[in-house]
């Protein structure tokens, strides 16, 4: 199946060979694909902190993808910890 990735800052190091548009590629997966066996099917190392959306909501690494799926990948921006009193809680990392 086909899903087109978008990788931001510097995961874009692992976009596949011969991407043409900037950031982003389609990929062909097999059916079952998890968003963190695709970020490993990138070369991006499963240590490396990234935030997932699939179709514009967050994702975790688990979520299985369906064909025609839009992945985006980026690393943390900026901080990290507790967030002040009133403030939302910043997405998970894995």
């Amino acid at each position: 199946m086909t899903v087109r990735v978008h990788l931001f800052a510097t995961l874009t190091a692992y976009l596949p060979p011969g991407s043409t548009d900037r950031g982003s590629a389609e990929v062909e997966v097999p059916e079952g694909t998890t968003v963190e066996a695709l970020a490993r099917a990138l070369g991006i190392p499963p240590d490396q902190p990234r935030i997932a959306l699939v179709n514009g909501r967050e994702a975790e690494p688990d979520r299985r993808l369906e064909p025609g799926d839009e992945v985006a990948l980026f690393p943390p921006l900026a901080g990290g910890g507790d967030s002040p009193p009133g403030r939302r809680t910043p997405a998970r990392r894995w």
